[in-house]
């Protein structure tokens, strides 16, 4: 562990920070060119540093940027995960949101947090090792995808094609927290019909918006009865995002003298490992039973939303016991002189991240770290320059553990 950390002095602050800025400068909207181009450009760094990298194809013209860092045998394998697409600019920015600005305190630009400074820190882990002349016995793997805001396309596609490592890392914002579960994800719809008067005489009626009003704080308060630990609780979660009232299923919204009759919700569940959609919806359409007391005469129907093309986000989970976690703690300790926040960690334990389809589908064992989070998806995104540059010395730290070292350092 001390040789190892000794390898960190060796990180090019300038470099790496200049990196960032580089991989920040790519507009790499969802599903455009620019996604593509980055790719490319990704593929371009990874073979000018020595890896075995390519474009390779997921759908819709859309590529992957895989390398692999070949060891020498005998050790572990590690994989990098993070995604090349990015939310797009909102209202309120101030900076140039493609400007990879940097002052003493943070980089910015959009996508800095989600999650281009976790993919610039593995590629710079790397990088260092490679400068320094270190060989290591296991495959290191860098895999940079698309499509993770269309439901994790990217990653399901490269597993799907034979990607596998005996560790990963998914280096999503947490502010380098070590996140050990996550929450899947799923959209429902939930529809609220009433009965319609004119407003003279609405103690008659059943007014759909204000039974919408009472059952929107019970289901953001919602956890689901199969939980079964604190955990899994602690990232049970129901939001609604969009509700609409009116007269009728037209949403006739110029009569308002008339008692809404009709109302359509719209939200997102998040539910732990072991846990099932299943159950989620039996929970939610429990509550609305309780709304038909509360409103006698009150019809209501839910459905969970098909994802169609999309796949969904599951849930992930690693024992906090597990190698790879006690490694990136180590290296965590080692590095800030702090023990590192382990667990089932909110915010971050309510994403849905690329992590799920690696330990669901491909059956591997990993965890979610990476820099930034705090200024996540927010006009001047940004990251602090510390978080970032340690997050290149924590990766460093666990490649050369996890896959150990077989030729030291010649710098």
């Amino acid at each position: 562990m001390k040789e190892n950390f000794l390898l960190c002095k060796n990180v090019d602050e300038n470099d790496s920070l200049e990196i960032l800025a580089d991989m920040v400068r790519h507009k790499s909207y969802s599903e455009t060119p620019g996604e593509r181009k980055f790719a490319q450009r990704m593929v371009e760094l990874m073979r000018g540093i020595g890896l075995d990298a390519n474009l390779y194809p997921v759908e819709n013209g859309r590529f992957n940027a895989i390398g692999i860092w070949r060891g020498t045998g005998g050790g572990k394998s590690l994989l990098f995960n993070g995604h090349l697409d990015t939310n797009p600019v909102t209202e309120g920015w101030t900076l140039d949101p493609w400007g990879g600005e940097i002052d003493d305190n943070f980089i910015y630009g959009i996508g800095v947090s989600n999650m281009k400074a976790g993919n610039a820190a593995s590629f710079c882990a790397v990088r260092t090792l490679i400068q320094s002349g270190i060989r290591l016995k296991g495959d290191v793997i860098l895999t940079y995808v698309v499509g993770e805001l269309q439901g994790g396309v990217g990653t399901l596609s490269a597993v799907k094609q034979g990607l596998r490592a005996d560790y990963f890392i998914n280096c999503e914002p947490t502010d380098l927290k070590a996140i050990t579960m996550h929450a899947a994800s799923f959209i429902f719809h939930i529809e609220l019909e009433g009965i319609t008067r004119h407003l003279s005489k609405r103690e008659e009626a059943v007014d759909a918006i204000s039974a919408a009003c009472a059952l929107v704080p019970k289901l953001n308060a919602m956890i689901f009865s199969d939980a079964p630990t604190d955990d899994h609780r602690s990232i049970n979660r129901v939001h609604v995002g969009t509700i609409r009232g009116a007269l009728s299923r037209g949403f006739h919204e110029w009569r308002a003298p008339q008692v809404a009759d009709f109302v359509h919700i719209s939200g997102s569940g998040r539910y732990g490992p072991g846990q099932t959609e299943a159950q989620a919806l039996i929970d939610i359409k429990s509550v609305l039973t309780d709304m038909k007391s509360e409103f006698p005469g009150l019809k209501t129907r839910i459905w969970s939303e098909a994802s169609g093309a999309k796949p969904s986000m599951p849930a992930f989970e690693v024992a906090k016991d597990s190698r790879i976690v006690r490694v990136i703690n180590s290296a965590h300790l080692a590095v800030r002189g702090l023990k590192q926040d382990t667990g089932a960690i909110t915010p971050p334990g309510f994403y849905g991240t690329d992590a799920g389809h690696l330990f669901s589908e491909g059956g591997m064992e990993g965890i979610v770290c990476g820099p930034g989070g705090k200024y996540n998806t927010m006009p001047d995104e940004r990251v602090g320059r510390s978080d970032y540059l340690d997050m290149i010395r924590i990766y460093l730290m666990t490649v050369c553990d996890i896959c150990e070292v077989s030729q030291k350092s010649n710098v």
